[in-house]
């Protein structure tokens, strides 16, 4: 039983770190805009909801994952009020923003759980709900400036450490909590941004609010793969187990992830031309 629990403890940790630390490189050597895209991919849901399956079981992954849509509802309140909390204190010292952010972050996120909890969702319901939340905040975004990273952190042995620190600590600290809390709020919780929010720390200590408001405005825009990969979930885990229910869920998000990346750049190339 224990040597089980270590090896999904390392396992957690070593795909939190990889995940934490490609998105906050990718942020720096490609852009802030592609890491906000590419951060609405199924990586941290994916990471908590294949562990809840493996820790909990397929049925509770799978009520977790109906849950986990009226969750991404509360990633958006959670990064709304980050955005709005970091531009409020854009003059004040960091010391005083990067708390006083996630403590408001955090409140939203907890705030909008709490009236989701309460709601007796379905597969249907929870699917065109968060819908309608992701049409909004790219309403509520789209006045954020695109910015890009001129002057990158050079990566040091104390610079990845940092991040990878991070990043395990609060993989850790969400996932664990489903072991007790039920399916409903396991599937709140496996919404939270759990890869997203350490690489905004990471690009708000490093860089200021430019690029972190630009990851903000543009992860709505890649939520569509997460929206249809917990979809794909709640099929595919009851039907073909959660190793390959992963593959298959992993299989249709990129499908669009593709297809949305390709629409833009033939948008902006028709821009140009």
């Amino acid at each position: 039983m224990w040597e089980v629990l270590v090896t999904l403890l390392f396992a957690k940790l070593a795909v939190s770190i990889a995940v934490v630390l490609g998105l906050s490189i990718l942020a720096e050597r490609v852009g802030p805009r592609a890491a906000g895209v590419l951060s609405g991919y199924p990586l941290g849901t994916a990471i908590l909801l294949y562990f809840i399956g493996l820790e909990q079981g397929i049925a509770f992954a799978s009520e977790s994952a109906v849950y986990a849509l009226p969750g991404l509802i509360a990633t958006l309140a959670f990064l709304y009020a980050y955005y709005m909390a970091s531009r409020l204190l854009v003059e004040r010292r960091l010391i005083v923003q990067l708390p006083i952010s996630s403590f408001a972050a955090f409140g939203a996120f907890m705030f909008v759980s709490w009236i989701c909890q309460q709601i007796a969702f379905t597969r249907l319901s929870g699917a065109v709900t968060l819908l309608v939340a992701m049409m909004l905040a790219l309403i509520l975004f789209r006045g954020i400036e695109n910015v890009r990273i001129l002057n990158r952190v050079r990566l040091t042995r104390r610079v990845v450490l940092f991040r990878a620190i991070l990043a395990s600590l609060i993989v850790l600290g969400i996932s664990g909590i489903a072991a007790w809390v039920g399916p409903k709020w396991a599937g709140l919780f496996s919404g939270f941004p759990v890869t997203l929010y350490p690489m905004m720390l990471i690009l708000h200590v490093s860089y200021g609010t430019g690029p972190l408001h630009t990851v903000i405005r543009n992860f709505p825009r890649g939520m569509g793969a997460l929206w249809i990969y917990i979809l794909a979930v709640t099929v595919t885990y009851p039907l073909w187990g959660i190793n390959i229910g992963t593959l298959l869920s992993f299989a249709v998000a990129t499908i669009y992830l593709i297809a949305y990346s390709t629409l833009v750049w033939m948008r902006e190339k028709s821009v140009r031309a």
